[in-house]
């Protein structure tokens, strides 16, 4: 399983995502990824990638979201292809904080798609807004592509952990998300079939006229946040930093709350 193979980087990382890695007693054990029958054909294709006996079958079943889901299980049970897997990064059992961009040499936006084909979104808002997402429990692949994406599309993004449920929520819209997509869903390339259609759709997208750009953020540096607390009040230090009162009214109250790192705690947040 070379992960310089685009075939085979797309295919890990959805494994990776929407995959489960079972180990039985003695040599026993699965590999299995169940989605909707929708998207069989992306199963079929990864039971041609793979060089030992495998099945997909179907099942129509009660969830929580539909009373008849109908979908397609690919298993596979070799033990020399789990430990391959395993190798490279699967876990066994629960996975979804442990997961980490793979150690070895990958062809990194086939990976990419792989993990936002199985748990992210491309299309567009209620409003018409291109974006693509990904929504992920595990930090190292959530932090991973914040970093690749900046490189390809010039947009930065912070990950956090939501309070609710601790699920961290990437989300790139309006140009960043079309050169995203389009960087990652090229002609020709293994994915779901839908979100390729999703993703060739989003090129045509053009801002609105009326649309305004909104520049990127002015960071906080450590030494403006030294200046903010020793005045400890936003109007004063406006005019010192060359911000505005709205600005360092908020600032101050995410230092003074620990929402940011005071300066003599270490790097200022941004």
């Amino acid at each position: 399983m070379d992960l310089q193979h685009p075939d085979y980087a797309y295919m890990f990382g959805f494994l990776q995502a929407d995959g489960h890695l079972a180990q039985g007693t003695g040599h026993k054990g699965s590999l299995t990824v169940e989605i909707n029958v929708r998207d069989i054909a992306v199963l079929r294709a990864f039971q041609r990638l793979t060089p030992y006996n495998s099945s997909i079958t179907e099942r129509v079943r009660a969830t929580n979201f539909s009373e008849e889901h109908h979908s397609a299980i690919w298993t596979l049970c070799d033990r020399e292809a789990r430990a391959t897997v395993n190798g490279l990064g699967l876990p066994y059992g629960r996975k979804s904080r442990k997961i980490t961009p793979p150690r070895v040499e990958f062809s990194r936006r086939d990976y990419l798609r792989g993990v936002i084909d199985a748990d992210g979104s491309v299309g567009h808002t209620g409003q018409g807004l291109p974006f693509v997402s990904l929504t992920t429990a595990s930090a190292p692949v959530g932090a991973y592509l914040c970093r690749y994406a900046k490189a390809v599309t010039g947009s930065a993004r912070q990950i956090g952990r939501n309070a609710r449920d601790g699920i961290y929520n990437v989300v790139y819209t309006k140009e960043a998300a079309v050169r995203l997509a389009g960087h990652l869903y090229y002609p020709g390339c293994l994915s779901l079939a839908r979100k390729q259609t999703s993703a060739t759709a989003l090129a045509s997208w053009e801002r609105p006229a009326d649309m305004p750009v909104r520049s990127p953020g002015r960071r906080w540096k450590p030494w403006e946040d030294r200046a903010l607390l020793a005045h400890d009040d936003a109007a004063s230090a406006a005019a010192e930093l060359g911000r505005s009162a709205a600005s360092c009214s908020v600032r101050l109250w995410r230092l003074k709350t620990g929402k940011a790192r005071r300066p003599e705690d270490g790097p200022a947040d941004t």
